[in-house]
């Protein structure tokens, strides 16, 4: 997951194979040091024996309205930028307003092993700078919605790759983000960081129990703007150094 706000192309290079791959990002620069020596790092693997329930969470409120959005190449991720406030995310009373969405193929995060074709990271900060990410898994199976409504945008931004510190930006228009918000009934919940450097700690992980779908053409699609070496951009999982992952479960919450 890209972290700068605004986002933009990092300074300092990395990429998912070789010598500035996953392994070595911790000693790319002083400032991706959280990469190699932090403990609370993210993706995670969900071990559903292992969460814990928790009955005091909320379900999690997506408010979001329609805004104008720019698709962009990253070189390392595809992203949709909002250029104006698009809603909220709310967790415990608190509002984070949602900045970006982008897409790992496959995924970063795993459930009881299993890792799936592709995730997709909405990014919310709150004004003290908090940040609070919704992420949602796909499997393969029918076509994704949204992903068939900018696929025309995805094949231009396959035409104009990215070079060097510049980005290739499409822009969207109004996008329509009632795909986004659809009611949660079950998501997993812990503390983690970046899942790209710097691998900053301290963020808020929602990951939905619900698993959608995807087509193998739209994996294709969202891996072919990208630099060759980030094509797969998938972090390794991180050991959870003691940490807790907890349950939101909505039969829960009815007991």
């Amino acid at each position: 997951m890209f972290e700068k706000f605004p986002p933009g192309r990092h300074s300092d290079t990395f990429s998912y194979v070789g010598s500035d791959g996953p392994g070595k990002w911790g000693s790319l620069s002083p400032k991706f040091a959280a990469c190699s020596n932090g403990k609370h790092q993210a993706p995670v693997d969900i071990v559903k024996g292992q969460v814990v329930h928790n009955k005091r969470f909320e379900p999690l409120t997506r408010d979001y309205n329609p805004a104008n959005a720019t698709l962009i190449n990253n070189g390392f991720n595809i992203e949709i930028r909002f250029e104006e406030h698009v809603g909220v995310l709310i967790v415990n009373g608190k509002n984070y307003t949602l900045k970006q969405v982008h897409w790992h193929t496959p995924s970063e995060h795993r459930i009881d092993g299993i890792q799936f074709p592709a995730e997709q990271h909405l990014v919310h900060r709150s004004t003290d700078g908090n940040v609070s990410v919704v992420s949602i898994l796909y499997k393969y199976g029918a076509s994704d919605s949204f992903l068939k409504k900018i696929k025309s945008n995805l094949d231009e931004l396959a035409k104009d790759k990215c070079a060097g510190d510049e980005e290739a930006h499409i822009p969207l228009g109004i996008v329509d983000t009632k795909h986004m918000k659809r009611k949660t009934r079950k998501y997993y919940r812990y503390m983690g960081s970046f899942s790209t450097p710097p691998c900053t700690e301290n963020i808020l992980w929602n990951i939905l129990g619900k698993v959608r779908s995807i087509s193998p053409d739209q994996v294709q699609n969202l891996k072919a703007p990208l630099a060759s070496s980030c094509k797969d951009n998938a972090r390794p999982v991180q050991p959870l150094n003691g940490r807790k992952i907890e349950l939101y479960d909505e039969l829960d919450a009815k007991n």
